[in-house]
């Protein structure tokens, strides 16, 4: 058997020996190690508060009156005294049709009228003639019965004539055409020289009275019903004002998603419910002094039907969801995690509504939640979190 030398067996020993020590020194280091802060996350206070629940309709502005200006005569387009798309008041001149061969029907209209006075002025006087020779039996019953005949047929006759002269006034008349509205009115439909009226083009433009502007819409029979009794709650607080218009709680939002200013009311409503697709179509009213909103725009109505007391919301990222369900991780004051399950009402802007599972009070984790478990300890941070608030919230506090 092979033997080391004394002095290296003893060099290999006090290696071994320094090995050791420095494994030992490692674990007591180690083991003498502070435990790790907890890590820091956000979370903010549960808002409790009164909140209105909001629906949305969509529907179609019109204007408050649309009125189509059509032709009553036929003839030839003489003039066109307006400027498309210009407002216009009632009673302004809008187009002009060719008047001559309408004066001509008023020229023999009178002729006639003429003729029929002059008839009646002679039966009148025949009849006074031999009214006084019928009475002394100077002649017969029978031509006094013809007198009297004769003159009542020339009454008739003057009556037939006064018509016919009034009506070709008024034909003459249709030559002018008015706007019968204060309004915008459009781009005309045809022009100068053209053949328009019953027999060529009826229709030439059209009036849309645009302040107030109006809007059509329809809500499905379950928010209507909701609706309704606000509506009817409305009427209640005003029946002792002189204003007996429903409260202007109607929002408009435009195409672009912008909010109108002026507040609207429902105008008029359909008698029944739309059966085929479950719908009632209503109308509001919105003021639009600046001529800003036009009829036949893509619009949205909103509205609060009902409100929730004492409201419990959350920031809709703080939320959890797993096939359907829903929970929140609530942080306590010690900084302790616990994942609960919640169940979640209307979602308002980017909160969420919690109708049960959460406390008035608590503070949920704001953001991390794929990082948290139930039961870890963390650093909590209270956070401001901005909320997006419509302009028809009654709350706009932050959380």
């Amino acid at each position: 058997m092979l033997q080391l030398p004394q002095d290296y067996r003893f060099g290999l020993r006090w290696k071994h020996l320094l090995f050791g020590l420095i494994l030992t020194l490692a674990a007591c280091s180690e083991q003498e190690a502070p435990p790790a802060s907890p890590s820091e996350f956000p979370v903010v206070n549960v808002i409790q508060r009164d909140q209105p629940i909001e629906v949305e309709m969509v529907g179609q502005t019109t204007g408050s009156s649309d009125v189509p200006i059509r032709a009553r005569v036929d003839g030839f387009l003489e003039s066109m005294v307006f400027v498309e798309g210009s407002n216009v008041k009632q009673g302004d001149l809008l187009y002009t049709i060719d008047e001559v061969p309408f004066q001509t029907e008023v020229v023999e209209a009178q002729g006639g009228l003429a003729e029929a006075e002059t008839t009646l002025a002679k039966t009148k006087s025949d009849l006074q003639r031999i009214r006084p020779l019928a009475e002394m039996n100077a002649i017969s019953q029978m031509d006094l019965d013809a007198a009297v005949a004769q003159y009542e047929a020339a009454v008739g006759a003057m009556q037939v004539a006064n018509a016919r002269v009034k009506q070709a006034r008024i034909r003459l008349g249709y030559c002018h055409i008015y706007s019968p509205i204060s309004g915008r009115i459009g781009i005309s439909a045809v022009e100068v020289g053209e053949y328009v009226g019953g027999g060529g083009n009826g229709l030439l433009n059209l009036v849309s009275q645009i302040d107030p502007i109006r809007v059509r819409f329809t809500i499905d029979e379950k928010e209507y019903l909701k609706f309704a009794r606000r509506i009817i709650e409305s009427r209640k607080k005003t029946e002792t004002l002189k204003d007996k218009k429903e409260s202007r709680s109607l929002e408009l939002i435009l195409a672009d998603g912008s909010v109108h200013k002026h507040m609207g009311h429902i105008v008029s409503r359909d008698a029944l419910v739309d059966s085929s697709t479950g719908t009632f179509t209503l109308e509001a009213d919105f003021s639009n002094p600046s001529g800003l909103v036009l009829s036949g725009q893509y619009a949205r109505i909103r509205t609060a039907i009902d409100v929730r007391r004492s409201a419990l919301l959350v920031p809709q990222r703080s939320l959890v969801e797993l096939q359907g369900s829903f929970s929140l991780f609530v942080v306590d004051s010690q900084g302790k995690v616990e994942q609960r399950k919640v169940i979640v009402g209307t979602k308002i802007n980017n909160l969420q509504i919690i109708s049960s599972g959460l406390k008035s009070g608590e503070r949920v984790l704001l953001e991390g939640v794929q990082k948290v478990r139930s039961g870890m300890t963390i650093k909590p941070k209270l956070t401001d979190f901005e909320e997006i608030v419509s302009s028809s919230s009654v709350n706009t506090s932050k959380v």
